[in-house]
């Protein structure tokens, strides 16, 4: 919004409001509704609908197009507006048959009902004549109705230019125009990744929800043909009376659904984007999620699962009550008696084994207010830092790398940092599929913008597909080219010597240590050929301003801090941090992922990243929290990786996991589940009774996001607050609530009766959340850390310095080490693993999701055409992939995203999933185990093959059809195209 003030005259008014602002936007601050349709704030102005009209200097104007500049005069009440306004309507209503009582979207925020009338329009003036199509049920989530829809645009605009999906487009030159998908009829088998962004912006019924059919008013659910009479007896009468006594009926309907309909907000439950939107329901049915302009990380943007994928919620599989092993079988218990016998057996070990046998993993997809309390009881009460996250198996190298060089363990800046960078880099991200919704950010600059995009992964996703420049190297040779570009920006005169002059440490003798990182050497390590390292050097090192985005193609692999490090060095070399657009950006995988490490699940660090070695912390934890500093621990605790071997070797003797699927999580199945049975005590809180909980001797049950309260860190920082959409399934509750009453038993009633409390609690000891509190993040407020007293947070790090001692990075020399695990005679191929869009993790809330499993049915791995040829392998031929430590077998899909001997597993299937073939060789550094480095074998089996295991309605078989823009030029050229405000002889299309 601008800062600047103007005044202009509407319709003989003086209003005074932001200068640059829309029109439409401006007038409905001012409480003035100027008729519109196909305008939405999170749009640019489509000019399809024709309603918007206003006089400016004596000529007709579509309102959606102007912008507020002072001393504009503009009439919208004139004669000739009214009447151009009312034949836009007219011709809009040509194309949709009005049965706003009888329809599933009359629930308050249809456009286009909302419009007619407040428009007063007295009848459907043109005749509503049904379209030769049929409605499109081919997606499992929405459908589309061309008999409802109006030509407005807003779909695909949302689709070519928000999300950049470039599926939808509508071709105005047709008989009866209707909108495409890859320029065909059907949603099913086009590249729609199911978004939702289309559904969001509709102004009427044509895109829905299938959520929200058939029910969701109380005349909605009835029969077809009942429905059809019902409609044809009502436009009859219409035609007598006129239009507004049935619009009347219809908005007393409207009225009458509003009670029944709940709209919450709330925080994703999936990746670490924090997209946050409206959840609509009615009592436990969910209807429908609904983002909004004002959501800080995503605006109106979905994925798939943020958008579709909460069917878990309601899961007929949900954990309602507490459970008791006995006798090795599991039988529900009451609270009382869980809560009593995890205290007393915790209590028990600790006293007779020591503070040490004791180990807590936090949840990455819990609060950051049960994080703390995670973290609260293991070092508090039982005395032991031994306390981890999942961050362990994905983000901790990147953490590591930044803490090296710049200081704070988060991302650099905010997502709209990326946004404006004139230069993207992706290094082992599938971001398009992982982060779909920055993904959406990074396209639309690119394509608008003219923002350059360089991708470095060995296998060719969307992100790759759409690069400037694509690098391809050898899998885990990352830290080769990062640092030979270093090189490069020295040796070419491209580092940025004033900055490495004022903010930067050890600059020389970085330099020195990049002696052996010639182009030379990078091609031979990398297989990049020396031209593309070249071009790559040349378009970081010229660029204004550079973002570095990375993930877990980075991370996983044995020696993943070193690269995340490497990168890092990179910016600073070219002086790529604390200016807009600019900084080191690693991807958080899950939505809490970043929180459950800032507010202390982490073996070596108090909340606020605050060591627990440091004697004065310490003590100003101990005080906090009412205890002398020595009943702290002051050794650094074990983390996730170190915990398994543990409980493997016999030291560790109990564990507490809370919403993690470690079992199926990490490496070395076989010997994960091993360590497990080996514990004397294990307790599992969790919503689902999980690969894990099936090793525990107390399950209990937790509530999701949506049946509690808390906050959520995304990967950008950003603190935001989610609301209780619905009450806790069964005698499930809040894990917040569970630890507090736990901590009763264990002698420390800490009284919590709110997550408000918690917060204030964390916010009153470490530093960077000291301005953070519930009323400051009220409803789509958000703050990102640090965030002083005052409240002023920090959306861009390092304006003022480094978070070091001496406000100084530092470039921290590498030594370049081989993969652990690499592919040889025995093992000659590399199988590298990931996410798929469509599913999340261990699957257990995805795969709950019946839309879900359509879209993806079945387990696969990818397998290279040219590696398919020489193999005779076929789509759908069974595989036998065997590591040296075990074997799975699954069928086979032949793409070019892979390429050579490089395999792709994805890893959401399965029992126990790819970590049967994973190892334990790991990053020395953070522990984190070295997923990407698995070499395998691979055997065709003789057995009949399945049918191709990604079915061709899937959208990685589609071909998009990018545009500029909704084409409404090409319906203003067409011969039978009459203008506003004369009457059209076709209104249907136009």
């Amino acid at each position: 919004m601008s800062e600047a003030l103007c005044t202009i005259t509407y319709d003989g008014m003086k209003l005074t409001g932001d200068a640059d602002q829309p029109l439409i936007d401006f007038l409905q601050a001012q409480g003035i509704k100027l008729p519109h349709v196909c305008y939405h704030r999170a749009l640019t102005p489509l000019q399809t609908c024709d309603v918007c009209w206003v006089e400016v200097d004596d000529e007709l104007v579509r309102g959606c197009t102007l912008r507020t500049r002072d001393g504009l005069t503009i009439r919208a009440k004139t004669p000739e507006a009214h009447a151009a306004q009312h034949e836009g309507m007219d011709r809009i209503l040509a194309k949709h048959e009005l049965y706003c009582t009888v329809c599933e979207h009359n629930t308050g925020d249809c456009t286009l009902h909302n419009t007619m009338v407040d428009m007063h329009i007295p009848i459907q003036r043109y005749e509503y004549k049904r379209k030769p199509y049929v409605k499109d049920h081919s997606n499992p989530f929405y459908t589309y109705d061309p008999d409802q829809c109006i030509l407005c645009g807003r779909c695909v605009e949302a689709c070519q230019n928000v999300e950049v999906n470039e599926t939808l487009s509508i071709d105005y030159s047709m008989a009866h125009p209707r909108v495409l998908w890859d320029g065909g009829d059907t949603i099913g088998g086009s590249s729609c990744v199911s978004c939702g962004h289309c559904v969001t912006v509709c102004p009427c019924n044509a895109l829905l929800e299938t959520s929200m059919q058939p029910d969701a008013g109380p005349l909605t659910n009835m029969d077809q043909p009942l429905k059809r009479n019902l409609i044809d007896a009502v436009k009859a009468i219409e035609n007598t009376t006129g239009a507004e006594i049935i619009s009347g009926i219809s908005v007393i309907d409207a009225h009458w659904r509003q009670p029944e309909i709940k709209r919450t907000k709330t925080v994703c439950t999936y990746c670490g984007v924090g997209c946050s939107f409206e959840m609509w329901t009615r009592d436990r049915e969910i209807l429908k999620v609904q983002p909004v302009a004002e959501a800080p990380a995503n605006g109106i943007s979905t994925c798939v699962k943020g958008k579709f994928a909460w069917d878990f919620v309601n899961s007929k599989e949900r954990l309602t009550m507490p459970l008791i092993r006995e006798n090795g079988k599991f039988r529900e218990a009451s609270w009382d008696e869980a809560l009593d016998k995890v205290a007393q057996k915790l209590l028990e070990i600790r006293n007779i084994h020591g503070p040490e046998s004791i180990g807590f993993i936090g949840s990455s997809k819990g609060s950051n207010e049960e994080a703390y309390l995670t973290q609260k009881i293991a070092r508090l009460i039982i005395g032991t830092n031994s306390v981890d996250n999942s961050s362990r198996y994905c983000q901790n190298p990147a953490t590591e790398g930044l803490f090296r060089t710049v200081g704070y363990g988060g991302d650099a800046g905010s997502i709209s940092d990326l946004e404006q960078a004139e230069l993207i880099v992706i290094v082992g991200s599938n971001t398009a599929e992982n982060h779909p919704v920055i993904a959406a950010k990074i396209k639309a600059a690119r394509k608008h913008h003219g923002h350059k995009l360089l991708v470095v992964d060995p296998r060719k996703h969307e992100m790759a597909e759409r690069a400037d420049l694509y690098l391809r190297p050898t899998p885990g040779s990352d830290l080769v080219w990062a640092s030979a570009l270093s090189r490069y920006m020295f040796d070419h005169q491209l580092a940025d010597d004033a900055f490495l002059a004022q903010q930067v440490n050890g600059v020389e003798e970085y330099r020195r240590s990049l002696a052996p990182f010639t182009l030379d050497y990078a091609a031979e390590m990398t297989g990049i050929p020396q031209a593309d390292l070249v071009a790559a050097a040349e378009m970081i090192g010229r660029a204004k301003s550079v973002c570095i985005l990375w993930a877990m193609g980075i991370t996983q692999h044995s020696h993943g801090a070193d690269t995340s490090t490497a990168l890092s060095n990179l910016l600073l070399v070219t002086g790529n941090y604390g200016r807009p657009g600019t900084g080191g950006y690693p991807m958080r995988g899950h939505n809490n992922v970043q929180g459950a490490s800032d507010f202390g699940c982490l073996a070596n660090q108090y909340p606020g990243y605050e060591k627990v070695t440091d004697p004065q912390v310490r003590a100003k934890w101990a005080k906090a929290w009412g205890v002398a500093p020595e009943a702290l621990s002051d050794q650094v605790g074990e983390d996730n990786f170190k915990m398994v071997q543990a409980a493997h070797q016999g030291t560790l003797r109990a564990m507490y996991i809370t919403g993690e699927e470690t079992a199926f999580a990490d490496a070395d199945a076989a010997n994960v589940h091993d360590g497990f049975s080996k514990l004397d005590f294990m307790v599992v809180q969790d919503i689902f009774f999980s690969r894990t909980a099936q090793f525990a001797d107390v399950v209990l049950p937790g509530c999701p996001s949506v049946e509690k309260e808390g906050t959520y860190v995304n990967t950008e920082r950003r603190i935001q607050r989610f609301y209780e959409v619905m009450p806790p399934l069964g005698d499930s509750r809040p894990d917040w609530w569970i630890f507090t009453e736990l901590a009763k038993r264990m002698g420390h009633d800490w009284g919590y009766t709110h997550p408000s409390q918690i917060m204030d609690e964390v916010a009153s000891i470490a530093g960077i959340f000291a301005g953070v509190n519930y009323a400051r993040l009220e409803g789509w407020a958000s703050l990102q850390w640090p965030v002083a007293a005052d409240g002023t947070d920090t959306p861009l790090l390092y304006t003022q310095g480094f978070h070091t001692d001496d406000g100084k990075a530092t470039l921290y020399p590498l030594k370049w080490q081989e993969p652990a695990e690499q592919a040889d005679g025995d093992y000659p191929y590399t199988l590298n693993n990931g996410r798929l869009l469509e599913m999340f993790q261990g699957n257990n809330q995805t795969g709950r999701v019946a839309g879900i499993r359509w879209l993806v049915p079945h387990w696969f791995v990818e397998i290279s055409p040219e590696l398919a040829a020489r193999l005779g392998i076929a789509s759908g031929h069974w595989l036998k992939i065997t590591s040296r430590r075990d074997a799975l077998e699954v069928p086979a899909l032949v793409t070019d995203r892979v390429q050579g001997n490089n395999l792709f597993l994805p890893i959401h299937q399965g029992k126990d999933g790819v970590n049967k073939l994973t190892g334990e060789h790991h990053d020395p550094d953070v522990n984190t185990p070295a997923y990407k480095e698995v070499a395998v074998q691979l055997e065709v089996l003789a057995r009949a093959a399945a049918p191709v295991p990604l079915p061709d309605r899937n959208f990685r078989y589609g071909h998009r059809t990018p545009i500029s823009h909704v084409p409404v030029e090409q319906k203003w050229a067409q011969d039978d195209y009459v203008a506003i405000p004369l009457k059209s002889p076709n209104p249907e299309r136009f």
